[in-house]
C-alpha cells in the first residue's frame, strides 16, 4: 500500500510507510495542541491520531467557553498516511518543527477555525513512557513538546474571536508509540487494572524568555515511573536546563479530584531552588467527548465508519455529572527564585486515577475530604 511519503526518504522498516514496524494494534501517532488568551476567556484543545494497526484516523476539537463545552469529532478509515485531514479538520506543517496551521472548517456544529502556531522555543524531546505489566508493553511511547503562540480566527457559538500571538498562546505536542486505543479489549489477568495508576501531571509553563515542562507520574506509594523538569530557552543557542526532581503541593476541592491550586518546586535547580504558584484560570475536562475519556461510544483509534463527523454541546454546570476525567487547565504561574520574578501562563493537566493518599483520595471515585 503505497503513499505518498514513500517517495520520501523517511522509512524505518523493511515495509512501506503505511505498516509501522510493530504490529501491537495500539500503536498511534498524534497531534496534540492548545490555546488560551492567558485569561479565563476561552481554552480550546484539539487533536488529530493515525493508528496504522487499527486503520482508522480520527481527529477532535473542544472549547470551553463561559459554561459551553463543545465538540467537534470526526472518524474515517486510514489511508494515505501523508493525508492530514479528516472531514473538515486538516493539518498543515508549514515549517518542521516551529509553524503549522490547524483548521477546523465551517459546519454544522458549534465550533470551527483557522489558525496559525508558531513555536516560541525550540522543540524539546521529552523522557519516553515505558510501562510493562504482566508482560505486556502497555505504554511505550516518544514524545516532543513545544510553547507557543497563535494567530487566527475562531468562531463558537456564533461567536468571532481573533487570536493574536500577543496573548494568545498554548502548547503542543506530538506523541507516537504503544498505549491503549481503540475498542476495549478482553482484561485477562489484567481485570480491575488502570493502565495508568495514582498522579499525572503535566505542566507546560511559557514566560517571556524560556519555558518550563515539567512531568510527574506518581503512584500512591511514592513511586515515580515519570520525573521531569527543564527549563527551555527561547534562544536556541542557550542549551536546556535541567531543575532536578520537582515536588508538588495541590489543593484539591473538597468533594472532587479537581485542583484549586498548586505549588510546585524545584530545589535542585542549578542556581538554587525555583517555586511557581499555579492558579488555574478555566477548567476544561478534555476527556468528555473528545476520545480521551470514559465514553464507550468515541475513544482514540475506534473504528466509526468510512467518515463519520459528531458534534456535541454540554453545559458544565447543568452537565456537571459528566465532567469527570482528565482535566486542561488554562493557567497562571508566578515564578519565584535567585533571578527574580515572572509571570507566565500555560497549560495545567492532571487526572487521579485510584487512590493517592496523600490528598485525601481513598479508592477510585471519591473527592478530596
Amino acid at each position: 500500500m503505497l503513499s505518498g511519503f514513500d517517495d520520501y526518504a523517511v522509512h524505518q522498516v523493511a515495509e512501506t510507510i503505511r505498516h509501522v514496524g510493530p504490529s501491537d494494534r495500539n500503536f498511534y501517532d498524534r497531534y496534540y495542541a492548545n490555546l488560551h488568551g492567558s485569561s479565563d476567556e476561552l481554552f480550546l484543545v484539539m487533536g488529530m491520531g493515525q493508528y496504522p494497526n487499527l486503520g482508522v484516523q480520527d481527529a477532535f476539537a473542544v472549547i470551553r467557553r463561559g459554561t459551553g463545552h463543545h465538540v467537534v469529532r470526526a472518524s474515517r478509515t486510514l489511508g494515505d498516511r501523508m493525508d492530514n485531514s479528516v472531514g473538515p479538520f486538516r493539518i498543515e506543517v508549514l515549517e518542521p518543527l516551529q509553524r503549522l496551521r490547524f483548521v477546523l472548517e465551517p459546519n454544522d456544529h458549534q465550533l470551527a477555525f483557522d489558525l496559525v502556531w508558531e513555536g516560541a522555543i525550540p522543540a524539546f524531546e521529552e523522557p519516553r513512557q515505558y510501562v510493562r505489566r504482566h508482560g505486556r508493553v502497555l505504554f511505550d511511547t516518544m514524545r516532543f513538546a513545544q510553547t507557543g503562540n497563535w494567530s487566527g480566527e475562531i468562531e463558537v457559538a456564533g461567536e468571532r474571536i481573533r487570536a493574536t500571538p500577543d496573548r494568545f498562546g498554548g502548547t503542543r505536542d506530538r506523541s507516537w508509540g504503544v498505549r491503549p486505543v481503540g475498542e476495549p479489549e478482553p482484561p485477562g489477568i489484567r481485570a480491575g487494572e488502570l493502565p495508568l495508576q495514582g498522579l499525572w501531571n503535566y505542566v507546560p509553563m511559557q514566560f517571556d524568555d524560556f519555558s518550563i515542562l515539567y512531568m510527574v507520574n506518581e503512584h500512591d506509594d511514592g513511586e515515580r515511573l515519570l520525573d521531569e523538569a527543564v527549563r527551555i530557552w527561547a534562544d536556541p543557542s542557550r542549551e536546556p536546563e535541567w531543575l532536578g526532581s520537582p515536588s508538588h503541593e495541590h489543593e484539591l476541592i473538597p468533594g472532587t479530584r479537581r485542583i484549586r491550586s498548586s505549588v510546585l518546586r524545584f530545589p535542585g535547580a542549578p542556581e538554587g531552588p525555583l517555586e511557581v504558584q499555579v492558579t488555574p484560570l478555566l477548567e476544561l475536562h478534555v476527556g468528555v467527548g473528545t476520545g480521551y475519556g470514559f465514553d464507550a461510544d468515541w475513544r482514540h483509534g475506534m473504528y466509526q465508519g468510512e467518515l463519520v463527523v459528531q458534534g456535541l454541546s454540554l453545559d458544565v454546570e447543568k452537565d456537571a455529572d459528566r465532567m469527570i476525567g482528565l482535566i486542561d487547565s488554562a493557567s497562571r504561574f508566578e515564578l519565584k527564585g535567585k533571578g527574580g520574578a515572572f509571570t507566565g501562563y500555560g497549560l495545567h493537566e492532571h487526572m487521579f486515577l485510584g487512590p493517592f493518599s496523600r490528598y485525601g483520595l481513598r479508592d477510585f471515585a471519591d473527592g478530596a475530604p
